[in-house]
């Protein structure tokens, strides 16, 4: 009878050993996921801040486009010469203000 009291007691420790292993591969595993689920988070805002820069800078884009657009225009053209130039046309009538 001693036997099978020893036996017992080795399968006993065998099936401990064996939920001892998978209770810690279950700890292991969750802290992976949990960490795995921050790092997921922080790449989701991170991917969210890089893709509102493209859209400022594509709508940057188009605003230096339209601007060089406008830059060809007789009307900028026109503006230019009249502000850094001083031109104006045969005309017009020019009226500056007197310094006092």
């Amino acid at each position: 009878m001693a036997r099978r009291r020893g036996s017992k007691r080795k399968k006993n420790t065998g099936k401990l050993c064996v939920t001892a292993i998978v209770c810690m591969l279950v700890a292991v595993m969750s802290i992976r996921i949990v960490g795995l689920y921050q790092d997921k988070t922080k790449y989701e805002a991170k991917a969210s801040e890089l893709q509102s820069q493209i859209d400022d800078e594509e709508q940057r884009t188009e605003d230096l486009e339209d601007y060089a657009d406008y830059v060809k225009t007789a009307e900028y053209i026109e503006k230019m010469a009249r502000a850094k130039l001083g031109l104006v046309y045969d005309n017009e009538i020019i009226f500056k203000e007197q310094e006092e």
